[in-house]
């Protein structure tokens, strides 16, 4: 694309690198005129990009860039147009939160990097340009076509990675975005994130609602209540008596003492169950007899 002005006073490299301070090399930061100057070029490239894949707007604007976390790849060829520059295209890509299918209908909640927008002048296609730029941006993002997502890609763009990278069996999806097979497969797990699906898997409890289970099951009744823990004295247990009105509790046996090893009680027939309840029977009499009752 020509534009009436000098394209290599505004991008001095082959490839520029824009986001959104719309600051493509040392004197466009310093010339805010400039800066004007590269809004219209990403004007007239996203009109270019829409029209060329029958969208109804735009979806690359100096105006968007700005308020989005996003970086364009602006090539441009600087010996044509009598020496002042032509831009032969773009590719758009940023980070989306995204929810995908994988192969076997499973939600993944995954942030990975997307391709937004891909366009090269119709006339400068077919001339290396488009695979030039997008290796460019591969290396600089340092990833896998096959790691990215792709926003509605083009049936030219499909056409472009089938030839360049092999990538062809995409997974349907219910949004606009493709994802490839492999996407799934070569992503390391720790990026991958299960979600809650509809049909009822719960995901796992964090630390807190662990321990907020832990302390409702702690006040719930017997026999609902969780099991003590073993820590817990037993003498204290046996000496709790339930009261009126309340709910009925375990009681676990009393364990005699082995200081008390030779106690005749030791060798009855009862259960230690029994011997304790005699105990506290015969302190209960004992403080009666004292006049404490």
């Amino acid at each position: 694309m020509e534009f009436p002005f000098d394209i290599n006073q505004l991008f001095s490299e082959r490839i520029s690198i824009l986001d959104q301070n719309l600051i493509a090399s040392r004197q466009s930061k310093e010339k805010p005129d400039l800066r004007v100057k590269i809004a219209t070029v990403l004007d007239e490239l996203g009109k270019a990009s829409a029209k060329a894949q029958d969208l109804p707007a735009p979806i690359t604007s100096a105006s968007k860039l700005q308020f989005q976390k996003h970086q364009l790849y602006l090539m441009k060829d600087g010996e044509s147009s009598r020496g002042r520059g032509v831009v032969v295209g773009f590719l758009k890509v940023g980070y989306k939160k995204l929810f995908l299918l994988d192969r076997n209908g499973v939600h993944i909640e995954v942030e990975p990097l997307c391709v937004l927008d891909f366009y090269i002048a119709e006339n400068l296609q077919r001339h290396g340009y488009g695979i030039e730029l997008f290796n460019f941006m591969l290396q600089h993002q340092n990833v896998e076509p096959v790691l990215l997502a792709y926003d509605r890609p083009s049936t030219k763009l499909l056409a472009f990675l089938a030839r360049h990278y092999n990538l062809r069996q995409s997974v349907p999806q219910v949004n606009n975005f493709v994802a490839f097979e492999d996407f799934f497969h070569k992503r390391a797990v720790s990026q991958l994130r299960r979600v809650k699906k509809s049909d009822g898997d719960i995901k796992p409890y964090s630390l807190m609602e662990r321990e907020a289970v832990r302390q409702e099951q702690r006040t719930l009744p017997w026999p609902f209540a969780a099991p003590l823990s073993p820590h817990r004295s037993v003498s204290s247990q046996c000496s709790q008596s339930p009261s009126a009105g309340s709910s009925p509790r375990r009681v676990l046996p009393c364990v005699t003492h082995p200081a008390f090893a030779g106690d005749s009680r030791e060798q009855s027939p009862h259960s230690p169950l029994m011997d304790c309840c005699r105990t506290r029977r015969s302190n209960s009499l004992s403080r009666s007899q004292l006049g404490f009752n």
